[in-house]
């Protein structure tokens, strides 16, 4: 492989092309990205093992799930932690498919893959073999996390093989390009597959009100995703004086009822991941990430770091799979937290924030809704979600909010919510105009409540007053974008910029077909959107 890094898989990649040299915008350095890709090559090669095995193990798909992840912006910045990784993949291929490499298998290929072949392809396989790989590394994610509360799918396994197998393997676009909507398709599978996870295991969300005040004395602050580790050290926590405080896209924890019976899961402190730096500076208590979303720290509060699961960083403590969080705990009663209740503010200058609206407590109003759409009272939705990030022009999504005619109805989820949610938009028929479905993995729910509306009106989901206005930073919102496709769903906004990796041809391949286009201003596309 090459010397030097080149990474675009996230949307702030160095002059919207890619980053290169010696790190990357989100702080990794060339030598992790290096690793990442050999991990990724790793993976290919494991894949290749199944096919040619003809089935993998239940040990295999959760390595392949847990690489994938490891691989997303965000998430390992640790080489060690990725070099055990590496190891573990190869001695899976091995026992698999022993001597592999030297064997004149059909498919005509050593068993792993050099990465640097992808990222000096025709510009165009390589930009379908990027919305398959970045797309799986998202779907991955949704995977994991599921398979922590002990749900999985053969169908959804199998699929990352088929795709890893495709991305070191497809030669032409006519192979690639119905894998890469094959994608969301499995995607929509694997998002389901969460949501049943997490009802299942702690219950429907149900609208909650969540301060954004921090009390005083000893606290934790949990950040990331990972709703069983959370309920791990509120468990582990109970009784000894912590509260615990969700930060990024932890807020919607609040909303299962399993979860807020915990009297010390207190609130939400700050707001989406890019903020982390400025707002966990000097912060007297720890920090726990489950999940990516995890930046460089600063020296101010490095040694308040924990990671646990495939978030790791040097230097961080790390919680092992024992899920022991002492020293977390240790670490909160030595810091002791404010010494008075400290009163912050979204962005906005909101005292709180509301989540909690999931598909099943929205369509639970569904006949309020269809009333309020022909009384005239409702005229329009839009879905405004999707990732938070740095770059300048995602204040876009605040004026885009704010601007929303009063006789429509904004669904929102994943971080980018942060930029609005702490507004007031007043009701709609009794309903809030802001409603808040949850995590990203929450899009299923989105998708589902546009399912039953189309029902209910006896048509397409494209000829719904319904507008789908994104934002996207990592691979996550990738596979929700491609389910979206999967789905035909069509003009969907997509900001604040758009994907390096999509080359021209395929970009306009997707326009002419889906409509796809860029956000301009808040002004031109709610015109649009609203046919004036």
């Amino acid at each position: 492989m090459s010397n030097e890094m080149f990474c675009f898989q996230c949307e702030q990649t160095a002059g919207c092309t890619g980053c290169t040299g010696k790190a990357g915008v989100c702080g990794k350095k060339a030598d992790t990205a290096k690793l990442q890709d050999e991990l990724t090559g790793a993976l290919i090669g494991l894949a290749r093992a199944v096919d040619s095995n003809g089935e993998g193990t239940q040990e295999v798909y959760n390595t392949i799930i847990e690489g994938l992840f490891t691989t997303i912006t965000n998430v390992s910045f640790d080489n060690e932690s990725l070099e055990k990784m590496i190891a573990k993949v190869r001695k899976l291929e091995q026992a698999l498919a022993p001597d592999c490499g030297s064997c004149a298998s059909p498919c005509g290929k050593n068993s792993e893959f050099n990465m640097d072949d992808l990222w000096t392809a025709n510009e165009d396989i390589r930009s379908l073999k990027s919305l398959i790989l970045f797309g799986i590394r998202g779907m991955a994610a949704y995977a994991y996390h599921a398979n922590v509360l002990g749900y999985t799918d053969e169908e959804v396994n199998k699929f990352f093989c088929e795709a890893l197998f495709m991305i070191g393997y497809g030669e032409d676009q006519d192979t690639l390009l119905p894998v890469v909507l094959k994608v969301g398709e499995i995607n929509l599978k694997c998002m389901a597959l969460l949501d049943k996870a997490n009802t299942e295991t702690y219950g429907s969300p149900e609208p909650t009100t969540v301060s954004l005040t921090v009390e005083k004395g000893p606290f934790i602050v949990v950040t990331g995703h990972d709703l069983k580790d959370l309920q791990l050290l509120l468990e582990q926590t109970e009784g000894k004086g912590i509260n615990i405080y969700t930060h990024g896209e932890m807020l919607p924890a609040h909303a299962y009822p399993k979860l807020k019976k915990f009297s010390h899961l207190k609130g939400n402190f700050g707001t989406a991941w890019q903020n982390q730096q400025k707002e966990f500076d000097n912060l007297p208590a720890p920090i726990l990430y489950t999940t990516n979303c995890l930046m460089p720290p600063r020296k101010s509060y490095e040694d308040r770091v924990f990671t646990t699961e495939v978030v790791a960083f040097p230097g961080a403590v790390h919680i092992d799979d024992n899920k022991d969080f002492t020293p977390v705990i240790e670490k909160a009663l030595a810091l002791g937290g404010f010494t008075k209740d400290t009163e912050f503010t979204g962005i906005n200058g909101g005292k709180e924030v509301t989540t909690g609206f999931g598909h099943a407590a929205i369509l639970s109003h569904a006949g309020t809704v269809v009333e309020a759409v022909k009384s005239g009272a409702l005229k329009h939705f839009f879905l405004v979600a999707g990732c938070d990030g740095a770059k300048p022009g995602r204040n876009y999504y605040t004026e885009f909010v704010k601007q929303t005619p009063k006789n429509s109805i904004v669904l929102t989820l994943a971080c980018g919510k942060y930029r609005f949610n702490d507004l007031n938009l007043g009701e709609i028929g009794g309903l809030p105009r802001l409603m808040d479905m949850g995590q990203c993995n929450d899009a299923y729910g989105a998708i589902q409540v546009a399912v039953a509306l189309a029902k209910a009106f006896n048509c397409s989901v494209n000829e719904l007053p319904l507008s789908f206005v994104i934002s996207w930073y990592e691979q996550k919102a990738v596979c929700i974008l491609l389910t979206l496709l999967h789905l035909g769903i069509k003009n969907i906004k997509l900001g604040p910029s758009l994907p390096a990796f999509v080359s021209p041809n395929i970009l306009n391949f997707l326009v002419e077909n889906y409509g796809i286009a860029p956000i301009t201003t808040p002004e031109q596309d709610l015109a649009e959107l609203l046919g004036k």
